[in-house]
């Protein structure tokens, strides 16, 4: 997923200003916090989306909603909110919790199959190749797209391994095409 350059950049400020007081732990915490009530609260999204709503309507909403984050999130909440971004609260949430996981050296992994696997295949599939570091934490999303017809697509940070029954069809129909 594109993660816009506002994200990134609020995620950064975010990033320096814990690291410089020391409380990148916490805030990580609460930045997975916001990211998950940010998913599953479809009304509080189009809130924060509704433009006739002012801002200092949605920073009394978001301080009753996060109000057991530290005062650091918070400000970061409200800040955001102020300038007019509150449509990328969950992606700058999401990027710090990222930046955060690559300081720790964390793998983001995406493991695509056709059904659903056991633990075991999962494992199998995951020793199978070199792009996972078998000595590193990672942080493992599995997704199941029956269109894949079998077989796997993994995606290991910006590397991608397509094992897919349908990219192995397409590429002998077009060498068909092409003799």
């Amino acid at each position: 997923m594109l993660t816009s350059k506002v994200a990134k950049r609020y995620a950064q400020g975010l990033l320096d200003f814990t690291n410089e007081s020391g409380q990148t732990a916490a805030v990580f915490s609460e930045m997975k916090d916001v990211v998950k009530i940010m998913s599953q609260s479809v009304d509080l999204n189009k809130f924060f989306l509704t433009p006739y709503i002012d801002a200092k309507k949605k920073i009394e909403v978001a301080d009753q909603i996060f109000k057991s984050l530290s005062v650091s999130s918070l400000n970061l909440i409200r800040l955001v909110i102020k300038h007019g971004r509150e449509n990328q609260l969950k992606n700058i949430a999401q990027e710090f919790i990222n930046k955060v996981e690559d300081i720790n050296g964390v793998q983001r992994i995406t493991l695509t199959t056709a059904t659903q696997l056991s633990k075991e295949n999962i494992d199998q599939i995951l020793r199978s190749t070199n792009l996972v570091k078998a000595d590193s934490n990672f942080d493992l999303n599995v997704n199941v797209k029956p269109d894949i017809l079998g077989g796997y697509i993994l995606r290991v940070g910006d590397q991608q391994i397509d094992a897919s029954v349908k990219t192995k069809l397409s590429q002998i129909k077009k060498d068909f095409h092409l003799n």
